[in-house]
């Protein structure tokens, strides 16, 4: 408890500067003002706190000229007023510490639940580059999950990154809070942005649970917080992440979602002035994506640790061709299709597995595991594809044998799919022999 106190002592003592720049608000507008004074000092992507009549207010640097600094402000800016001072903060950072394992956190590190907090050491910034791709580690071994599906047909290993696609309300969270207590990991950082207020509670008591949240940290931005704060809180969380990595432990990293990171980026780039063009997108959402999903994987330090990534992407209409889940889709090592209709029919999780791809495959399994998997994907695809003929009665039973033997095991491997995993993975893929029926 003592060290704890000491290196939040010492987070302290290396937050504070004897001499900050100070500048003085020459304009304001709606959400933006123009800070003099700062030219010289301010870098992009700067913190900067203000000092308002409701209020101290944070803000960031998205704009630099001859005339001033353009800031972006982190909420309404009700109450600037021409000659306030500004401070600038420099670039934006964090100080993750083993006592924030249990805790829910707002993307600036301050406890959500009113209780103290204590803070590492030292500070990592929030937008790290990636490991050197010339030294990261291949991927790690298979990993439980507790869910039959993902321990076999759609296998996850250590230091993979994977996108769950889903439109609302289809089982999307649900799904995240059981691979939270199930997967085999030993620290979870879930990254919640822009979630409604009573759904990031209900998530945390009930979907996560006191299992799940005793080995989790939760960074949690809720809908009506600022476009900074929303876009924060999946940098803050991935540099925890990255955090627990640097030790040596295994971390799952959840992200719900990368769609409201990008609306949040989208609001923010608009304001310094970027032009859209990905149906409504700036073209710098990409970079934002692709830049935070490589910060995920293996690690580079042998016997280091390693960041398991799950990406959620909501898509209207299961359009899997909207920007976002194609920008993600492309850099991402496996993705994983939630579908309405297989939700409506009340079987969770409501995984389209004919349409999701695990890319650890074949090397995550061996080759009579891998024959099992094409098997079942062979048996599913047969009956998907005469699906319509069949439950219109118009199949006619030794038509094609293959239809047959789809027919005879659709009902055993539709059921497995929601299965929970057996004790073991060989007794999981037992499971899947028998309802295969070979």
């Amino acid at each position: 408890m003592h060290g704890r106190s000491l290196d939040t002592l010492l987070h302290g003592i290396g937050t504070l500067k004897p001499v900050r720049s100070v500048g003085r608000i020459a304009q304001a507008a709606r959400g933006t003002i123009l800070v003099e004074g700062l030219e010289q000092e301010a870098a992009l992507g700067d913190t900067i706190h203000l000092s308002a009549r409701d209020g101290r207010l944070g803000g960031e640097v998205i704009d630099i000229s001859d005339a001033g600094v353009r800031v972006l402000v982190d909420g309404s800016g009700d109450g600037v007023r021409i000659g306030d001072p500004v401070t600038l903060m420099g670039a934006p950072a964090i100080a993750p510490s083993d006592d924030w394992i249990g805790r829910v956190i707002d993307p600036y590190g301050q406890p959500m639940d009113g209780c103290g907090l204590a803070h590492g050491a030292s500070e990592r910034p929030l937008r790290a580059a990636a490991p050197n791709a010339t030294q990261r580690r291949p991927f790690g071994a298979r990993i439980g999950t507790g869910l039959a599906v993902f321990d076999t047909i759609l296998p996850l290993v250590r230091g993979q990154r994977v996108g769950v696609f889903s439109g609302s309300g289809v089982g999307k969270s649900t799904l995240l809070g059981q691979l939270a207590r199930g997967m085999e990991t030993d620290v979870a950082v879930i990254a919640l942005v822009g979630e409604r207020g009573r759904e990031v509670r209900d998530f945390v008591e009930n979907t996560l649970g006191p299992e799940g949240l005793a080995r989790s940290v939760v960074i949690a931005a809720t809908s009506d917080k600022p476009p900074l704060t929303r876009r924060r809180a999946l940098w803050t969380a991935m540099s925890v992440a990255e955090h627990f990595r640097d030790q040596g432990r295994h971390v799952l990293f959840l992200a719900d979602s990368v769609t409201r990171f990008a609306e949040a980026h989208r609001e923010v780039a608009l304001a310094s002035g970027e032009t859209s063009s990905l149906r409504g997108y700036p073209p710098s959402v990409a970079h934002q994506i692709m830049a935070l999903a490589e910060r995920a994987g293996p690690g580079a330090a042998k016997g280091g640790g390693d960041i398991t990534a799950i990406f959620t992407v909501l898509v209207a209409g299961s359009d899997m061709e909207e920007p976002i889940a194609d920008i993600l889709r492309g850099v991402l090592d496996g993705h994983i299709v939630l579908d309405r209709q297989i939700a409506e029919r009340g079987r969770f999780p409501a995984v389209d597995v004919l349409r999701s791809v695990s890319r650890c495959l074949p090397g995550a399994c061996n080759e009579q595991e891998n024959a099992l998997i094409r098997l079942a994907r062979q048996r599913m695809g047969a009956y998907d594809k005469s699906e319509m003929m069949i439950q219109a009665g118009l199949y006619a039973a030794g038509s094609d044998p293959e239809v047959d033997a789809a027919i005879r095991a659709w009902p055993a491997l539709d059921g497995f799919v929601s299965e929970r995993s057996r004790s073991s993975p060989e007794d999981t893929f037992a499971r899947l022999a028998e309802c295969l029926g070979v």
